[in-house]
């Protein structure tokens, strides 16, 4: 099922072509399959139990009670779909919509929004909305402030990282983003918001949050299944811009030039977190995605000399083979993924038959 997903998707991508009203109908005919698949699954994804205990748990905290939730957000969609007398699922719509309301914002000032979102399914849209789907939803928001961050919208920026702290906390690391937002790329500044970040960080530092994750993360032997291979990935696209694209970015697209090149910083920066702990690498890649797949489907726009057909195919071949390797041999995979379940067809009855 979800290869074949896979394979429709990049068939669709390669279909469609140059064309633009083929891409743009080729978009959205993507996008709303892939948001009714992920938000309507059943008994699927490996956070599915932790989530209903979550829902029948911070489904009793009254709304008054918010303001003193680490994810005030987070706990209120629960108070919500429990003042509304909302079944369990439908908080995976709820995440849903979040997280691909933000991936179009963010898509549709690509080039070419097919490829971006069909580059986000393999790894991004099957971890995240379709498990994960609280930080899911922080990815939704975050896609919007990257967009407001290439804008220079400094207080829009500033206000959606909050946002998305509030329903994922780990998203609060992004403000340390917020000295960079204003202004144009160069060392000299990127050195200088360096500096005023440091405050910060010794802030976030000593945050409870931090405190939390140090606790749960850090040479505790937890480790985040897969890690490895989403964070190299991840590594090996920084360093594929530094290499490759740097200076034909800066040429061809500056508006978010910025953003791709801090963006390639961050990615290389998270290879150096895995032997610490390897869920906050995984965490802090999920948030960075977005840019990764950016820099992707961005590469049949640059001028090559040579190889011209082997950086165009590279992401899409190199997505494939480890989304294959993953859904046929791992065992996790198995347990969180197989089979795959709807509940479109077949709500109220089936879902509160189950509950």
């Amino acid at each position: 099922m979800y290869i074949l997903v896979l394979c429709s998707t990049f068939m669709l991508k390669y279909v469609a072509g140059t064309s633009r009203s083929k891409v743009q109908l080729a978009y959205w005919c993507t996008l709303i399959f892939l948001f009714v698949f992920v938000a309507f699954r059943f008994e699927v994804g490996c956070d599915w139990t932790g989530y209903l205990n979550q829902y029948r748990v911070y489904g009793s905290v009254p709304f008054e009670a918010l303001a003193q939730q680490a994810e005030p957000l987070w706990v209120g969609m629960f108070s919500l779909q429990t003042l509304w007398d909302l079944d369990y699922p439908w908080i995976n719509v709820a995440s849903s919509v979040i997280f691909f309301a933000g991936a179009h914002v963010m898509a549709r000032r690509q080039p070419n929004p097919l490829a971006f979102l069909v580059l986000l399914f393999p790894v991004l849209i099957i971890n995240l909305p379709m498990s994960g789907i609280r930080q899911g939803a922080a990815v939704g928001v975050m896609f919007i402030a990257f967009m407001a961050f290439v804008d220079r919208a400094l207080v829009r920026f500033v206000a959606l990282v909050f946002i998305s702290a509030a329903l994922h906390s780990s998203a609060i690391v992004f403000m340390l983003l917020a000295p960079l937002v204003s202004g144009k790329y160069s060392r000299a500044r990127l050195s200088l918001a360096v500096i005023l970040a440091l405050p910060g960080a010794f802030f976030l530092s000593g945050s409870d949050e931090a405190g939390v994750a140090a606790g749960r993360y850090i040479n505790t032997g937890v480790d985040a299944a897969g890690a490895i291979f989403r964070v190299g990935t991840l590594g090996l696209s920084g360093l594929y811009f530094g290499w490759f694209l740097r200076r034909k970015w800066e040429q061809n697209f500056q508006n978010d030039f910025k953003l791709a090149m801090i963006g390639s910083f961050m990615m290389v920066a998270a290879l150096f977190l895995v032997p610490v702990s390897s869920v906050i690498a995984d965490r802090l890649a999920y948030y960075l995605i977005p840019i990764q797949m950016m820099i992707l489907a961005r590469i049949p726009y640059f001028q090559w000399r040579r190889n011209r057909q082997l950086h165009t195919v590279f992401p899409y071949a190199l997505l494939f083979l480890m989304f294959v390797v993953w859904t046929s041999f791992s065992g996790l995979f198995d347990q969180c993924y197989r089979p795959y379940q709807t509940w479109i067809l077949g709500y109220p009855e089936m879902v509160r038959a189950f509950f």
